[in-house]
């Protein structure tokens, strides 16, 4: 078997057929990208990055021991989306409890919001690359035709070889790029969503401890406005 046929396009004489070669070398750029693209999803979409392991331990104790000021220097230090989220809802705690669930809550959104915005360039590579396969199937189908209709229906199985391999060659990079990518695609954005959820029943957890247990115990719980102080 010819490796060569994956990578460049012939004429029926032997010479290099441009067009075809054109989006062959198209597709391995765009199977490049999409490595580099899968491996950054991974990376940047690590549970670590959002909700590290003993991070939540770490501020929840924190809070609970009424230690607010090492908790908002803890939360404001860390990169993670816990601590991102937790610094944004204890800028609010002067405003009430409610108001840090709102913050809380908005905050997750946005960075929610931002990982999957990262996240479709992938899945635009997904959806385009077979795209761009069948476009050079339709191609290579035209050339074996014309290939047909200048022999007079009598072409020489090698003299088709050309158009059928660019239209079968250009479908399988279209595939190969498009599986994993949007396989890879599901995958990192339902585990984000998911760490997400998980990731703001944490901050809703210590948002409680700023509640009130009831009408009488008010006075008891944790002052709002000693998180500032």
């Amino acid at each position: 078997m010819n490796g060569g046929i994956f990578f460049y396009s012939t004429n029926s004489d032997g010479s290099l057929e441009w067009i075809g070669s054109a989006m062959i070398w198209l597709l391995l750029l765009l199977s490049l990208a999409n490595v580099v693209l899968i491996s950054l999803a991974l990376s940047t979409n690590r549970r670590r990055a959002t909700l590290p392991d003993g991070e939540t331990d770490a501020l929840r104790g924190l809070l609970s021991a009424g230690r607010y000021r090492e908790a908002i220097e803890r939360s404001g230090r860390g990169s993670s989306d816990l601590s991102i989220v937790l610094a944004r809802t204890l800028e609010h705690a002067p405003r009430g409890a409610d108001a840090m669930t709102h913050a809380a809550e908005t905050a997750a959104d946005e960075l929610l919001s931002a990982r999957l915005r990262e996240l479709e360039r992938l899945n635009v590579l997904g959806q385009v690359a077979p795209m761009i396969g069948l476009f050079g199937t339709v191609y290579g189908m035209i050339v074996a035709f014309q290939t047909i209709a200048s022999t007079g229906g009598a072409a020489d199985p090698v003299l088709l070889a050309g158009g059928i391999g660019t239209a079968l060659v250009t479908t399988f990079w279209g595939l190969l790029i498009a599986i994993p990518a949007t396989s890879a695609y599901a995958l990192v954005r339902n585990r984000a969503i998911a760490t997400s959820d998980e990731m703001l029943a944490a901050v809703d957890e210590m948002v409680a401890l700023f509640r009130p247990k009831d009408a009488d115990a008010a006075s008891a719980s944790p002052s709002m406005s000693s998180v500032k102080s």
